[in-house]
């Protein structure tokens, strides 16, 4: 049973110096990763003037937007935010269906939803409203998890719905994303295996037959299973990422001076950034956003066992899931570990969704270690 525990205040709201020490960690290391993303970006968009000066000022303008909700994001009260679980899935639902209806198309994918003077990528925010519908279902019928149609069948459908909606578009990547996490959470919370292993057989099992009807899905697996033979075609934008991590070597060619964002890697600003990193600052920049990434793993999940709830719990370690497992595959991606994925480096690709997303994530966590250890009155049921 998850049990609230107080203690005397070191700052910042927080009630505990472990709990100080796990945020301004945390703190660091997306600091460390957003300003580097800002670097970096001046030198993967270069290629014009204009270019490089339009991506910069936009990104910009999404980071102050992302700090905003970040920073409101830290002071809500999660548990009141809670009571609109049901608004917040309806909505999920809602803007997944409207991006199929009304939804810009690019590259032949229907995944933004266009304002004007900005896109919105709703399947970013499909993934936290998700995270939050689930983390609240499971704590409300925490006595039922063990049951099949309670514990494991409706919240099933509600990770299927959303995953399928956001297959349609298609995205492929982001569905999986969302049905991994889903399936974790469900896991985490004590689901029974019985249940759990044979869906997941399924799932796996649906998901390669539908890659193996989409005939662009399929070419980048092929390509993936043959680098060499298809680096003029399907693994091109592999292999141009490859050259980059060569060219770096260990110290890199130094900043501005790299020339595969120059047309040569496609997508070098936003889902092969990380290449970028490789080739102009080198070996040790790449292995310290991994470490970066690890960081904020482990700060996060040495703070879960703090958790006064199950919502809470199941809340903060879905946000942490979020932003590792999003940079798990693209770095996966971009060293030819995975097939070729279109998904972005969270906080340092270009993109205001993600980047509003992984903010939004962090201020989640910082909400969660500055309040688990403040005193609470508990009613004896309270979930």
């Amino acid at each position: 049973m998850f049990v609230a525990r107080s203690g005397r205040s070191h700052g910042f709201g927080f009630k505990n110096l472990k709990d100080f020490s796990f945020g301004l960690i945390l703190v660091q290391a997306v600091v460390c990763l957003t300003l580097l993303g800002l670097v970096v970006l001046l030198s993967a968009s270069r290629t014009s003037p204009d270019t490089t000066s339009l991506f910069f000022l936009k990104q910009i303008v999404f980071l102050g937007i992302a700090l905003a909700v970040g920073i409101s994001m830290v002071f809500l009260d999660l548990n009141k935010l809670r009571n609109l679980s049901g608004v917040i899935g309806g909505l999920v639902i809602f803007g997944l269906i409207l991006v199929l209806v009304i939804g810009k198309e690019v590259n032949g994918a229907r995944r933004w939803i266009d304002l004007g003077f900005l896109n919105i990528q709703v399947s970013e925010f499909a993934k936290l409203g998700l995270v939050f519908v689930i983390a609240h279902y499971l704590a409300t019928h925490q006595r039922d998890i063990k049951t099949f149609y309670r514990g494991f069948l409706i919240p099933s459908l509600m990770i299927g719905v959303v995953s399928g909606l956001i297959m349609l578009q298609p995205d492929f990547g982001t569905a999986f994303l969302c049905g991994t996490i889903g399936l974790v959470l469900l896991f985490v919370a004590g689901v029974r295996l019985l249940y759990l292993i044979p869906s997941v057989l399924v799932i796996l099992s649906l998901f390669a037959i539908a890659v193996y009807l989409d005939p662009v899905r399929l070419e980048r697996i092929m390509a993936f299973l043959d680098f060499e033979g298809n680096k003029s075609d399907g693994s091109y934008q592999l292999y141009q990422g490859i050259l980059a991590y060569g060219a770096g070597g260990m110290n890199g060619v130094g900043l501005g001076n790299g020339r595969q964002q120059m047309a040569f890697l496609p997508e070098a600003h936003t889902d092969f950034i990380f290449p970028i990193i490789g080739e102009e600052l080198g070996f040790f920049f790449t292995i310290g956003v991994v470490v970066l990434f690890l960081v904020i793993f482990l700060s996060g999940l040495f703070a879960l066992r703090r958790a006064p709830n199950l919502f809470q719990f199941l809340l903060a370690l879905g946000a942490l899931l979020l932003i590792t497992f999003q940079a798990l595959i693209n770095m996966g991606v971009a060293t030819g570990c995975l097939p070729t994925k279109g998904m972005s480096l969270p906080f340092i690709s270009y993109g205001g969704s993600n980047l509003v997303l992984m903010f939004l994530l962090v201020g989640i966590l910082f909400n969660c270690f500055r309040s688990w250890t403040r005193p609470a009155i508990r009613k004896p049921r309270e979930l």
